[in-house]
């Protein structure tokens, strides 16, 4: 019985071709994005998921002993292709529907677009718990910040404020 072979025509290999260049250039794209501070090296893209929430804030003395706005923790909505499938909250920790979750320590900062963005991130992970998505993840970078920042005086002391934001977060292994 002979043994037959696959030989794909002319255009279903340049469409194989097509979707290789596409696959690497979007990893070259999400490393592209990243400020030399917070780049990642010799890692692989595990996931990039959206976030949209807040930032919160808290009035406190500053060593001036002045009342001023200081980050207290996030609070954010992980979205995929349209569809919310995990959190960010304090920690600061990112946790997925599918059990695996993450806490990380923040190791890199650059600024965000403009003065009402807040930095970009990165964050290399110091604990994880349950089995999934982001199980393998040693490194999360934060990208293409939108709003979050606040910044200045106020003036009663324990206030909490909230400053909407959204960012993009690579998860890399």
């Amino acid at each position: 019985m002979p043994i037959s072979t696959y030989a794909p025509s002319l255009q279903q290999r340049g469409l194989l071709s097509l979707a290789a260049a596409l696959f690497l250039l979007s990893l070259s794209v999400a490393r592209a994005e990243a400020p030399v501070a917070i780049a990642t090296a010799q890692e692989t893209l595990v996931a990039t998921l959206h976030a949209e929430g807040a930032q919160i804030y808290e009035c406190k003395a500053n060593a001036q002993g002045q009342g001023s706005w200081q980050f207290r923790e996030p609070v954010a909505t992980l979205i995929a292709n349209g569809k919310t499938i995990g959190r960010h909250y304090a920690g600061p920790s990112w946790e997925l529907a599918d059990g695996s979750g993450v806490t990380a320590k923040v190791i890199g900062s650059a600024s965000g677009a403009t003065a009402s963005d807040i930095p970009l991130l990165k964050l290399e992970v110091t604990s994880r718990h349950g089995a999934g998505q982001l199980t393998p993840v040693t490194t999360i970078q934060r990208l293409n910040t939108r709003g979050g920042a606040l910044e200045g005086a106020c003036s009663t002391p324990g206030a909490m404020a909230s400053m909407p934001y959204a960012a993009d977060y690579a998860f890399w292994q």
